[in-house]
């Protein structure tokens, strides 16, 4: 695929992104795009590795044609290398924006430490794609007179919603929020993907025939049985949305938050909305001129960090009770699989102070009022290590963990024992359904994304909402042209 000998003569380039000191003064997107050329170049890197890991299970959860569209851009057929994308992924310009990559991790040349740029030829073909008038309404040519209730305009939600849609179903996804998107648009920064390509995606769908209804909380707005006697089917895509609980004292103090909230907050900000809502309720949170400590070391960790730093915090410390990893994992010991080692984000290479193998024991105030964060040192068990203690000055805290399964109210409270959970290992209580036939244990509802898997990447979403769309479509008319 690509040159055959391309990747021995073309070295390895990504984006660009802005200098942190001008764009953490701006919440726009910072990468710099590179021009057609240079992206045919990077595709063309792209080796005849034989066993394509980079699209397996093991890289690309959607199953993304990766060699085959490397091969077309490198070939000048960005026509064809976007149909080829679109087929896989209904949404390339999210994925080539906030997926972390593990195609790139899977990528045989990544045994050398240059995988081929994959992530950044996505997110240019799918960019292109606008500018070329391809992502346009595909509306379907029959109607099969099915209708489908969707909970959510997440990822999840919307994938399966364009695939039953493009199906000939009449398909209506409920939103609890006003505005579609989901966390995607609500807890992801705008300064790693700009809201207005969820816009775009949403015009398209509705010229599909989608129809949206935002500012519904199904389960307390409208009921779920009353989707259940309307639709043929419901799929639940509600999300993992709360927060995990730390149970760390003085978590009750002013100043300390989680972070989900806060990342909400900016979000609303910046599209112009109230800042507080139903689900997000509390009161202004902004760092300007604060000292923050951030607790937890995944994305939601350091897209706090990275917000912190645009509204103005004078000093941002972030706090991961795993060891600090190595800079180079043993390649032969875990490729082609998601290798842990020292990764710095855009957000904490903005000047956060990182610090490993640290637990967070308490909460310190004055008045009700957080004035700094005791910390010590763990060993390799995350046991305390006595003498260790020290305080770090604080006066906003983000509890960034992780999540425990869909909201308790709305869907989960109306129906009650009747929908059937499932811990994780992760101590998550995700709606049990299988990754086939997507059923819940409640007649026509379907669970997917999320709510169903427990926490995790935009890609797996997308790829639970175009399985679920499949199962359902299958179930409604007994047969299906919808690809898993």
């Amino acid at each position: 695929m690509g040159k055959v000998t391309g990747f021995l003569e073309i070295d390895r380039q990504v984006h660009k992104y802005q200098p942190a000191s001008d764009r953490i003064r701006h919440f726009r997107e910072f990468t710099l795009p590179m021009s057609d050329k240079e992206v045919e170049k990077q595709a063309a890197r792209c080796m005849d590795c034989g066993v394509p890991y980079c699209h397996g299970p093991t890289g690309c959860p959607v199953n993304n044609q990766i060699p085959d569209w490397n091969d077309l851009a490198y070939r000048g057929d960005w026509d064809t290398a976007i149909a080829n994308l679109h087929s896989t992924n209904n949404f390339p310009e999210f994925t080539g924006r906030i997926c972390p990559a593990p195609c790139e991790e899977a990528c045989t040349l990544n045994l050398e430490d240059i995988p081929v740029a994959i992530k950044t030829i996505e997110q240019a073909l799918a960019d292109k794609a606008y500018e070329t008038g391809y992502i346009r309404p595909y509306p379907a040519q029959t109607h099969t007179g099915k209708r489908v209730a969707i909970i959510g305009s997440g990822p999840s939600g919307m994938a399966a919603a364009q695939q039953l849609g493009r199906t000939g179903h009449e398909v209506h996804v409920y939103e609890r929020e006003s505005r579609p998107g989901g966390l995607m648009r609500y807890g992801i920064p705008d300064f790693k993907i700009e809201k207005h390509f969820i816009d775009r995606r949403i015009e398209q769908m509705q010229g599909e025939g989608v129809t949206f209804f935002c500012g519904v909380n199904i389960g307390a707005d409208k009921k779920v049985e009353d989707l259940l006697a309307d639709y043929d089917a419901v799929l639940y895509c509600g999300g993992s949305e709360t927060p995990r609980a730390a149970g760390i004292p003085g978590d009750g103090l002013d100043g300390v938050h989680d972070a989900m909230p806060y990342l909400v907050q900016q979000n609303r900000r910046i599209g112009g909305e109230d800042i507080q809502s139903a689900a997000w309720a509390s009161e202004p949170i902004l760092a300007g001129g604060q000292h923050v400590v951030v607790v937890g070391g995944g994305d939601t960790a350091s897209d706090c960090v990275g917000t912190a730093f645009r509204q103005g915090a004078v000093r941002v410390t972030q706090l991961d009770i795993r060891p600090q990893p190595p800079e180079k994992e043993d390649k032969l010991a875990v490729w082609p699989y998601w290798a842990t080692k020292m990764r710095t984000s855009s957000s904490q290479a903005e000047g956060a102070e990182r610090e490993f193998q640290v637990a967070t024991l308490e909460f310190i105030g004055e008045d009700g009022q957080l004035t700094g964060v005791k910390c010590c040192e763990v060993d390799d068990k995350r046991k305390p290590v006595p003498g260790t203690e020290f305080v770090i000055r604080a006066d906003l805290a983000f509890i960034a963990i992780g999540f425990a399964g869909p909201f308790e109210a709305g869907v989960k409270s109306e129906l009650g024992e009747r929908l059937e959970f499932t811990a994780d290992a992760r101590r998550s209580r995700n709606v049990t359904a299988n990754d086939r036939e997507y059923r819940t244990s409640v007649d026509k509802l379907y669970a997917a994304g999320d709510a169903r898997r427990g926490q995790s990447l935009v890609v797996w979403a997308i790829r639970e909402g175009r399985q679920a769309a499949h199962a359902i479509d299958k179930a409604l008319m007994g047969a299906t042209v919808l690809p898993r």
